[in-house]
């Protein structure tokens, strides 16, 4: 028989709120599928050594402004009335329990609370952010997105420490790396724009930031990665250590007059490029060694060199590159980084456009006419990212 006619109803992409708690703001985020709506940053403080996040007063003045919107169309069974169909949380460390996204029951917060050791600050913020929404909105479907779980692909030969096996067996004693939210979403984004073969293609995502790590993607999955067993190891960061020789730190503990806690907080807080001069802000190093500041073009040459060597290195576990990519905060916003970072590495083929890079805004090729890599500079859309995951994780 013929098929039968009628109004079709209308389709409409999952209203998702996403929730990404750092340890220094949260950040909420509304997309209608792709479209960003409204976002906004609130800062943390700590206390106590645990975040406080913004009061649920502070988040419903947030949703109010998305306005009045038809019944039909949004997250009506729910009850809420910003029409929130999903709420998809960035959570930092997923163990090795979390391979991908996951929808939250109480047996996987239990999981994840489970994992608070292995990164105190972060996997609080996150709790506390799945509470609150958990609260505003109650029987909202929630999906937990994890930062690890990009490279939990990682062959053994690239997360396994040299460490005594009655240790490994005991502790989860390995290379997880971070960033694995913007990693992922930086290497697919380049990728889309040049045409090339995931399958095939070597990728190096620079995710620069307060905290930073660089990734070696091929097939689509992470191979290698900086940052370790915590985000503490790798690349100098703006409050943040980076590689230290694990037998300083030993000699540092038989030290009078300092603390294991002391140096966590020296390592975590007081090093890295604040460490070296007197700020953690990239800008104002470099507006210092403009200015004939010594501790700041130290700092600066002390954190290029160790960027430079994790590129190149990055570049040998994958086996060549074809792809560079920057993100992040100081990745996307500092030329004069970008810049630097391409110095002394004509050897692997990498030259940069200087007029395309002092240009660079949003999604941008900045190649050099003589390079064989190409390179990018990728907008970090964590947010997209996590909605992308949410939808995924529930079958939308």
């Amino acid at each position: 028989g013929s098929p039968k006619s009628g109004k079709r109803e209308p389709r409409y992409e999952m209203r998702v709120l996403v929730v990404n708690a750092g340890s220094s703001t949260l950040k909420l985020s509304v997309l209608d599928g792709d479209v960003l709506v409204q976002s906004e940053s609130f800062p943390l403080s700590i206390k106590d050594e645990c975040p406080v996040l913004p009061d649920e007063e502070a988040v419903r003045e947030f949703l109010s402004g998305l306005g009045n919107l038809p019944k039909e169309r949004y997250g009506t069974s729910h009850g809420n009335p910003w029409g929130i169909d999903a709420c998809g949380h960035r959570v930092v460390h997923g163990g090795l329990i979390f391979n991908g996204p996951a929808v939250i029951d109480e047996q996987k917060r239990k999981e994840i609370v489970g994992l608070t050791a292995l990164a105190p600050l972060h996997q609080q913020a996150s709790l506390r952010g799945l509470a609150l929404t958990s609260n505003l909105m109650p029987g909202i479907p929630e999906v937990a997105c994890f930062d690890t779980a990009f490279h939990l692909s990682m062959p053994e030969i690239s997360y396994t420490y040299a460490l005594p096996e009655s240790w490994r067996s005991r502790w989860p004693l390995r290379k997880f790396g971070f960033h694995g939210l913007s990693h992922s979403w930086a290497a697919d984004q380049a990728l889309r724009l040049t045409g090339l073969s995931p399958s095939s293609a070597r990728v190096i995502t620079c995710h620069l930031g307060a905290g930073s790590s660089l990734a070696a993607v091929k097939g689509g999955n992470s191979i290698d990665t900086t940052m370790g067993f915590t985000p503490l190891d790798g690349l100098v960061m703006s409050t943040r250590s980076g590689s230290v020789d694990p037998g300083l730190l030993l000699w540092l503990l038989q030290q009078e007059g300092i603390s294991p806690e002391a140096i966590a907080q020296g390592l975590e807080h007081e090093s890295g490029l604040l460490g070296l001069s007197g700020s953690g802000d990239t800008r104002q190093v470099i507006e210092a060694e403009a200015g004939g500041d010594r501790r700041a073009h130290l700092a600066l040459g002390v954190y290029v060199h160790r960027l430079q060597s994790a590129i190149a290195s990055m570049a040998a576990s994958l086996g060549g590159t074809d792809l560079l990519v920057f993100t992040g905060g100081v990745g996307e916003g500092s030329p004069e980084v970008r810049s630097r970072a391409c110095e002394n590495l004509a050897f692997m083929g990498i030259e940069i456009d200087e007029t395309a890079n002092l240009a660079a805004l949003g999604d941008t090729e900045i190649t050099g006419a003589a390079s064989m890599v190409r390179i990018f500079v990728i907008e970090s859309r964590e947010d997209l990212q996590i909605a992308r995951q949410t939808r995924a994780a529930l079958g939308s």
